[in-house]
């Protein structure tokens, strides 16, 4: 794991920002041990900063996590068995209490913003490391914090948050608000149990399916839902507060979390761009107000939506917590949120006034957080689960962090959230930050499972994006640009024709009687979903002239041949997968490096690392031999793209669906994901009923041939 360092962090002992004042020394219980209740990176992320400060950690780990690098990193880990062992709030109180662990820290997620497990800490004498359960409380009921903010006079989003919970009142009052309008749960958080309806027609389906998702992620009660005006062009900007138990309250700046999928965020941001001073100081200030209103203390965030049409912005919620996001706060403010965390849960003073921290920020210019997740983009977002065959990331220094949960060779489950890390740039102004950020993206490879590491890359070179005009919708409105085709460059193909020859020869080697062929012809096909000549077999022929000389033929389908002549090629065997080559001749002579993987599993799935540029390549049999043997591929089905279980079937046997219908309904990582007919056809056999449990490549559907 790599040391979280950011610029000017402030790593003075924990006392030195204690008062000096005797009254409150005495307030003043300093944390010597903590139970960290998560787990991943959030759950390393506090360990880190714990063990600077000299306070002794443990962590838990659940039979899935029994091998992951939080479970390790402790002095001491306990174990929770099963998968939601993380939820079992009066377990982990008991095993704290039972080891003699002075304090509680959730993270975010799981039991974070549980105001009753909270409170249970404070009835056991455990020191929870977050705000009162009070506060927790009206915070975390969506209809309630509304309502007290309403009464504070921070502006809300029209709307209806009361207890007629019946399909029929529910759809009465959104017509009465006018559609288009926003379905939440009142426990709702991280986009769950969220969906917007554009019409009166979709209302009762959309409503079943929030319900369903909400009542999955947050148990009993998440099923309550709000039903608000949807904001057309709307941005999601939050504001991070922190205050103390001496009155204290501070804003340490806004980040824009506008460009998000499944209403979850992907890239955070500080400063908000394209904001006025007047706007961003009024955020505050009703940031601060928020907070106040409900006698906060320690570290929130209150998010709000900002309409792009008419500049005015609404109080959205209020996450009782520390956010995902915390890191972009901490690389412009030069601070340590954590450690804060741990001085106020104490009974000390924030160290740094807000005179102090807007000096800061115009000293420190700004940062951007993307989130890797295990995903793939280009077939909706549909998230993926597996092992690291393969990790190399960015070098890390004052301006570039890497909050991580897993290393190479560990297993990313479908069980939980499929965020693999977060890569966290500073720049002396946004447009540095962003070129830091394309350029770590390219430095970041991942393969084994599908990631959304690609689809950062097109954000961050957008026009759009680089001009700060950013908004919810933003995936959807520029999808054509973020998803344009984009084919695999030849010079791809025969740098993993090469490697293959390469290892061709060293298996020959030794072998009586069999020497290497001076011609090699190899077929392949693509596997990236934005190359037009998807599942187009390719053909390379590798022409071996000795000395490491080669010249290379491609032959694609209604696109003649490209020839590729004296390339000088030589693996690189302190890294054994480089392969490094020079293209003479048209080609200028230019050196072309590309990491090659290769699945363990199955060898014909290679990956490829190349030009900043990950690929997905099969190596295929030649067509004459598929054709000789009478092998058929088997296209009258659908299979699940990844661990699930099955929600809902939305066809019958017999019915005729079109190409894009919905199919089946899935849940993978708390996720929803509707699984959509890939052409027009006839349902044969529904494979599967609501409840089962499915493997990945499992057949869900069949079609008539």
């Amino acid at each position: 794991m790599r040391s979280i360092k950011p610029r000017c962090l402030h790593r003075r002992p924990l006392f030195r920002y204690l008062s000096t004042n005797a009254s409150l020394r005495s307030q003043i219980t300093p944390v010597t041990s903590v139970l960290i209740a998560n787990r991943g990176e959030i759950a390393l992320r506090i360990h880190r900063t714990a063990k600077r400060l000299g306070i002794r950690t443990t962590t838990l780990y659940t039979d899935l996590d029994a091998t992951s690098q939080h479970a390790t990193c402790s002095p001491q880990s306990i174990g929770l068995g099963a998968a939601n062992g993380y939820l079992d709030g009066e377990r982990i109180i008991n095993l704290a209490k039972e080891h003699g662990i002075q304090a509680l820290h959730p993270g975010y997620g799981f039991l974070s913003e549980n105001s009753t497990f909270a409170e249970r800490c404070e009835q056991e004498g455990i020191m929870f490391v977050g705000p009162p359960a009070q506060a927790m409380a009206e915070m975390g009921n969506k209809a309630r914090s509304k309502e007290i903010m309403t009464l504070a006079g921070v502006p809300c989003v029209p709307g209806y948050h009361g207890n007629e919970q019946g399909e029929a009142e529910l759809l009465e009052h959104a017509k009465r608000i006018q559609f288009p309008v926003l379905l939440k749960s009142v426990r709702g958080g991280g986009g769950k149990g969220m969906r917007i309806v554009m019409k009166e027609s979709e209302f009762v389906q959309q409503l079943q399916s929030a319900r369903a998702e909400a009542k999955a992620s947050f148990g009993e009660g998440g099923e309550v839902m709000l039903v608000e005006k949807y904001i057309v062009r709307p941005r999601h900007i939050e504001v991070q507060v922190f205050a103390d138990k001496h009155g204290n309250c501070v804003a340490l700046g806004e980040r824009d979390c506008s460009v998000q999928r499944r209403h979850q965020k992907i890239l955070e941001e500080s400063p908000a761009p394209d904001l006025d001073d007047v706007t961003r100081m009024d955020l505050w200030e009703k940031a601060r107000l928020a907070a106040s209103a409900v006698g906060y203390v320690g570290a929130g965030t209150v998010e709000f939506i900002l309409d792009k049409d008419t500049g005015d912005f609404y109080f959205m919620e209020m996450n009782t917590r520390l956010q995902v996001e915390h890191p972009v706060t901490e690389m412009v403010t030069g601070t340590d949120l954590v450690e804060w965390q741990f001085l106020v849960a104490a009974g000390g003073q924030l160290p740094l006034t807000q005179k102090d921290i807007i000096d800061r920020i115009q000293e420190r210019g700004a940062a951007i957080e993307a989130r890797i997740y295990a995903e793939n983009p280009e077939k909706g977002f549909i998230p993926d689960s597996g092992k690291l065959l393969y990790l190399k990331t960015p070098n890390t220094n004052e301006d570039i962090r890497i909050d991580a949960g897993f290393v190479q060779g560990d297993t990313v489950t479908e069980a939980y959230d499929g965020m693999i890390a977060k890569l966290i740039v500073r720049g002396d102004d946004r447009e540095m930050a962003i070129r830091r950020m394309g350029l770590a993206l390219e430095e970041y490879d991942v393969a084994g499972l599908s990631t959304n590491i690609e689809f950062l890359k097109r954000v961050c070179a957008t026009p759009a994006f680089i001009s700060g005009d950013v908004e919810t919708g933003f995936i959807e409105k520029w999808k054509e640009e973020l998803f344009k085709p984009a084919g695999i460059k030849p010079e791809v193909y025969v740098q993993v024709a090469l490697k293959l020859l390469e290892e061709r020869r060293e298996e020959s080697e030794g072998s009586l009687g069999f020497s290497p062929h001076p011609q090699m012809n190899f077929f392949f096909k693509a596997l990236d979903v934005l190359d037009p000549k998807e599942g187009d077999v390719v053909e390379v022929i590798i022409f071996d002239k000795g000395q490491n000389k080669f010249d290379a033929r491609v032959v694609r389908k209604d696109e003649g041949t490209q020839n590729f002549t004296n390339i000088v090629s030589r693996p690189i065997f302190s890294e054994q997968n480089v392969l490094t080559s020079y293209f003479s001749e048209a080609h200028e002579h230019e050196r072309v490096d590309t990491m090659i993987v290769q699945d363990p599993d199955n060898d014909n799935k290679i990956t490829v690392f190349q030009g900043g540029r990950k690929s997905e390549l099969a190596l295929v049999s030649p067509p004459w031999y598929a054709k000789a043997l009478g092998v058929k591929d088997a296209t009258a089905s659908v299979v699940a793209p990844m661990p699930c279980k099955v929600l809902k079937n939305e066809v019958k046997e017999g019915d005729s669906v079109a190409k894009g219908d919905p199919l089946v309904v899935i849940e993978s990582m708390k996720m929803e994901t509707v699984i959509r007919s890939p052409q027009d056809g006839i349902i044969k056999k529904l494979a599967h009923k609501k409840g089962d449990q499915c493997k990945a490549g499992t057949v869900l559907v069949l079609f008539e041939e």
